[in-house]
C-alpha cells in the first residue's frame, strides 16, 4: 500500500435487512444515502488513525474497488473516512472505542 491509502474489505450486508421492529427490508427497496462498515485489510505507511484489523465507516459512492485473487476490496484514502471503530483503547474505562 502506498501512501495515505486504505485497502478495506466490505461487509457483506447489501442483501435483506431487518429493521428494529422486525420488519424486513428488501434489498431492491430505495434508502437515503448510506454509509458502509468495512474492514482495513491493509494500510499505507502514512496513515495514522487506522490499523489492520480496525472497522471503518465510508461513503460506498466514493470509492474505488479492486479484485485482487478474486477477493473484492475496495480502496480509500485515509481522509475518505467518515469513522474507526477499533478495540485499542482497553485500559480506558470510558472509552467506547468509536473516533468520530
Amino acid at each position: 500500500m502506498l501512501h495515505d491509502r486504505v485497502l478495506v474489505r466490505a461487509d457483506a450486508g447489501e442483501g435483506e435487512r431487518r429493521s428494529s421492529g422486525g420488519i424486513v427490508i428488501p434489498a431492491t427497496a430505495q434508502v437515503g444515502k448510506r454509509l458502509s462498515w468495512a474492514g482495513v485489510v491493509a494500510v499505507g505507511q502514512s496513515v495514522r488513525a487506522v490499523e489492520v484489523g480496525d472497522r471503518v465507516l465510508f461513503d460506498p459512492e466514493d470509492r474505488g474497488e479492486v479484485e485482487v485473487r478474486g477477493v473484492a476490496y475496495v480502496l480509500l484514502r485515509e481522509r475518505d473516512l467518515h469513522a474507526v471503530a477499533a478495540e485499542r483503547l482497553e485500559g480506558s474505562a470510558d472509552a467506547t472505542g468509536l473516533y468520530l
